[in-house]
């Protein structure tokens, strides 16, 4: 007997169980994240179909089905992690879901961190948007040394005639 093919969302389920009832319009998604894990897969196992479907209707009108299934198809998909997920799918008609998915393209790694916004409409959940996430702003925790400022290693030479050499 062979082991069920698990579902490359990550959710640890069997592809079976997990979003193939959702991408073969079985069922539909019951939360904004079951969308994004669904979607997910649907890249990993190239239905773009699926991903458009799954936009909500008034952002379809750039949608690029040949580009995505060229992305999609030229990409190695390595996993998702899901960070942060946000509203009550029982109550609330917009949800956000955080996510990490890491793939490679031309054997180059890459990590898509992503907020993607979930809007239910008629009773059925969409993707909607999505804003890449950032590196924060850095903050100095110590004062800025000036060049002319005794070097903080303790060396006793000024800034610039010590680390501070180019």
């Amino acid at each position: 007997m062979t082991e069920p093919m698990p579902c490359p969302c990550g959710s640890g389920n069997p592809y079976a169980d997990c979003c193939e009832p959702l991408i073969s319009g079985a069922q539909a998604a019951a939360s904004p994240e079951a969308l994004m894990r669904s979607r997910y897969t649907a890249f990993a196992t190239h239905q773009v179909a699926y991903l458009e479907q799954t936009l909500h209707p008034t952002q379809r009108s750039d949608y690029d089905a040949p580009g995505t299934a060229k992305w999609a198809g030229d990409s190695s998909w390595e996993g998702l992690k899901i960070l942060n997920v946000s509203g009550d799918p029982e109550t609330d008609s917009s949800g956000k879901v955080e996510f990490r998915a890491h793939y490679r393209r031309k054997g180059e790694r890459i990590e898509h961190h992503e907020l993607a916004e979930f809007r239910k409409t008629n009773g059925v959940w969409y993707f909607y948007d999505g804003k890449m996430v950032t590196p924060g702003q850095v903050r100095r925790d110590a004062p800025k040394v000036g060049r002319n400022d005794p070097c903080p290693c303790g060396s006793g030479k000024k800034y610039k005639k010590c680390c501070g050499q180019a």
